[in-house]
């Protein structure tokens, strides 16, 4: 790859960024499915292990104490995203005010009405609505924490 000249056009430079936001909301996808892959399997080893001879308390406290971990960094992972895609969306959202068509300015209007308000009285984005996956393995974690041990 080249390096880029002083003479990239802002068209050229918003399609980039809004490529990059893209790319950001992929990898959001990829940490998803190992985080609930991983939580999945961490939930499953506790079944297994518990069904017929339980085992040392010890064992299942080090099983949980991953879970919530796990549930812990995933959360935290969704709040760098969002955070991420947030300042991203807000370079582009800036670029849009310099070209003759703004995509992501007026798509944010339209969800901001009172047509998509019906659930919680505001749009719910998605990584709000991601964040509640995390809490509710947090949840199962210290449950399986308090009720076997």
């Amino acid at each position: 790859m080249s390096q880029p000249t002083g003479d990239v056009s802002l068209w050229e430079a918003y399609k980039l960024a809004v490529e990059m936001a893209d790319r950001v909301s992929a990898r959001r996808g990829v940490a998803n499915t190992f985080f609930i892959s991983l939580q999945s399997a961490l939930v499953a080893v506790v079944a297994a292990v518990t069904k017929d001879n339980p085992p040392p308390s010890a064992v299942l406290i080090g099983i949980c104490c991953a879970g919530i971990a796990v549930a812990i960094a995933w959360f935290l992972a969704l709040r760098s995203y969002r955070d991420l895609n947030k300042a991203k969306f807000e370079v582009i959202n800036d670029m849009e005010k310099r070209l003759a068509v703004q995509l992501f300015t007026p798509e944010w209007d339209v969800l901001k009405r009172d047509k998509v308000k019906w659930w919680r009285g505001r749009y719910a984005e998605l990584s709000l609505v991601e964040q509640f996956i995390p809490a509710v393995f947090l949840g199962v974690n210290v449950v399986l924490l308090v009720c076997l041990t």
